[in-house]
């Protein structure tokens, strides 16, 4: 069996010559009789192969009845592409291989839909069949990014003297914001482990046990109705210090905000960032998490409303101020 030596994103320009052995699927192929070209594809990006019928009459014949997303693997040397045949678009661009072999790995049925299509195919289509939907580059650069994510907030946390501790997941309930999920006991008959809506009860047994600062990235889980950005069960920094105050807190998370920012998409974040009272962001924009590119603030016109003869406008002026000094 051919064993890889280099990805379908590595190659380039300075390795012409060199014997190289790839292994992915079948991105595209173009039959041009006397020469069969594929686009070859791993999770790194895409190479050229190049298989000649006057160079390996065998290799090139198999080559022929090839089809998208099989799974290869191939041995051949590299080298420049055809004069004004280079593709500036891949980084791989600037040369191909000659396949001197190859071996059939896994061939597929014909796709369900069209990974370069995506746009055309409903959701629940491509949620159907999530492992071909996943081999899209657009989904996978989004699993890349999480992983560069997560690693950086290692190293940020590890380099401030964080300890990343892990908490239970089967334990107790307690009551949060969302009913739990529950899980059987098979030694308690009738008893059930709760799973965490988030690590509440471990954070303070933490703390108080001498941990001073620490942090983990939690697995959550809430039965409740889907939302735009919560789902059943999702992932949360959990961050917990000793003996700091308000503004310690958040130098921290906003510094691992801005390292995520510089070292994945090179946009420099300006620290600190701007802050806003509760208060202030629930009278400027009526929430409490608000997106400051909408530029519609809120005003406060009561006391317009309030002297104006529209009932409806009196009433509700009347009603909010009522409530205020209830509380007050």
């Amino acid at each position: 069996m051919l064993k890889r030596t280099h990805n379908c994103g590595e190659l380039r320009i300075d390795d012409v010559g060199k014997e190289a052995v790839l292994a992915g699927w079948v991105n595209s192929y173009r039959d041009h009789r006397g020469v069969v070209f594929i686009d070859l594809r791993d999770r790194e990006g895409l190479t050229q192969l190049a298989l000649k019928e006057d160079v390996n009459p065998e290799a090139h014949d198999l080559a022929r009845s090839l089809r998208t997303e099989w799974v290869l693997a191939v041995k051949g040397k590299v080298r420049p592409r055809a004069e004004g045949m280079a593709n500036p678009k891949m980084v791989t661009g600037e040369i191909e291989i000659m396949v001197d072999e190859f071996e059939v790995l896994s061939k597929a049925e014909t796709p369900p839909f069209e990974i370069d299509a995506i746009e055309t195919v409903h959701e629940e289509l491509r949620l159907t069949y999530r492992y071909i939907d996943l081999r899209r580059q657009e989904m996978q650069n989004i699993l890349r990014i999480r992983d560069q994510a997560v690693g950086i907030i290692r190293r940020h946390h590890r380099e401030l003297g964080f300890w990343e501790i892990e908490t239970p997941i089967l334990a107790k309930s307690t009551p949060e914001g969302a009913r739990d999920y529950l899980v059987p006991s098979r030694l308690s008959a009738g008893s059930f482990y709760a799973l965490p809506q988030s690590p509440q009860i471990f954070k303070q047994i933490l703390m108080i046990s001498g941990m001073d600062k620490y942090f983990q990235i939690a697995r959550c889980f809430r039965d409740e109705d889907p939302r735009a950005d919560r789902q059943a069960e999702f992932t949360q920094l959990d961050v917990e210090m000793s003996f700091v105050e308000v503004d310690d807190v958040l130098s921290v998370t906003e510094g691992c905000i801005a390292r995520i920012w510089k070292e994945i998409k090179g946009v420099e974040v300006s620290l600190p960032i701007p802050r806003l009272s509760y208060q202030e962001a629930v009278d400027t924009y009526g929430i409490d998490r608000p997106d400051l590119r909408f530029d519609m603030k809120l005003h406060d016109i009561s006391d317009l409303a309030g002297a104006c003869e529209f009932k409806v406008f009196k009433g509700a002026v009347r009603n909010i101020r009522g409530a205020t000094s209830k509380r007050r």
